[in-house]
């Protein structure tokens, strides 16, 4: 098994990045990356990562979460709300069981979201899997590093105490190119009328879903991004 990132979303308090990244060292993931913090570099992180201040250093900032996960090839957020439209849902464990399986798994980003609001649907549409923590019902409310203490923990004992490695065999499309073909086929669907602009209604967001469950691999999104040139093409 390879290691994911944790990607942390908009972090409003730098102490909760401090210790994200405490908890990530404690289960040896070192691959921490930062959208838009609200106050970033800090002191306060620093002081409360207690000895994982390296893993800050090394921290990748992000203005925009299309950036933090442009090369990934499975992308996992956690979020504790429900959400209308349904999304293949994971738990810790299956989250890293999940991992486990996955040739590839160094290209995974595991996204936590605000302190107050978590992950935006905008932002959930980005990903493959939604990633809940069983809580209690009456206080579901869980910290931040506590989250990803958790899942880091269910990961580290499927990976050992060996670590992680292993080289990838499944050549996935990235969520760039993800995007970039749901751009093309948005397009394409105004273009042949079966997509009203004004009236899109949630067409595109399931359209992602269905995409997102089969995960095309580089030949696959070539593919289908040439059915939709051609028939540009034969449009015009």
């Amino acid at each position: 098994m390879k290691q994911p990132r944790i990607v942390l979303v908009n972090t409003s308090h730098p102490g909760n990045i401090g210790a994200a990244a405490r908890a990530m060292k404690n289960m040896g993931l070192c691959e921490l990356c930062l959208v838009d913090p609200q106050r970033y570099p800090s002191a306060e992180a620093t002081a409360r990562a207690s000895g994982a201040d390296d893993l800050l250093a090394r921290a990748k900032c992000f203005g925009t979460l299309d950036e933090a996960i442009a090369d990934a090839v499975l992308v996992i957020g956690a979020s504790a709300r429900s959400r209308s439209l349904p999304v293949p849902r994971l738990d810790p464990r299956t989250c890293a069981q999940l991992l486990d399986e996955q040739p590839d798994a160094g290209t995974v980003a595991i996204l936590f979201g605000r302190e107050r609001t978590g992950l935006s649907n905008e932002e959930l549409d980005r990903c493959h899997y939604l990633l809940q923590i069983p809580c209690n019902p009456e206080y579901p409310s869980l910290n931040i590093a506590a989250a990803v203490q958790i899942i880091a923990y269910e990961i580290r004992m499927l990976a050992g105490h060996e670590g992680w490695g292993g080289e990838p065999e499944i050549d996935y499309a990235t969520a760039q190119q993800m995007e970039q073909f749901y751009y093309h086929l948005e397009e394409t669907l105004v273009e042949l009328e079966f997509l009203d602009p004004a009236n899109p209604k949630q067409l595109m967001r399931r359209l992602r879903r269905m995409f997102g469950r089969t995960r095309p691999d580089q030949n696959e999104i070539n593919i289908l991004r040439g059915i939709l040139t051609a028939t540009n093409k034969k449009c015009r």
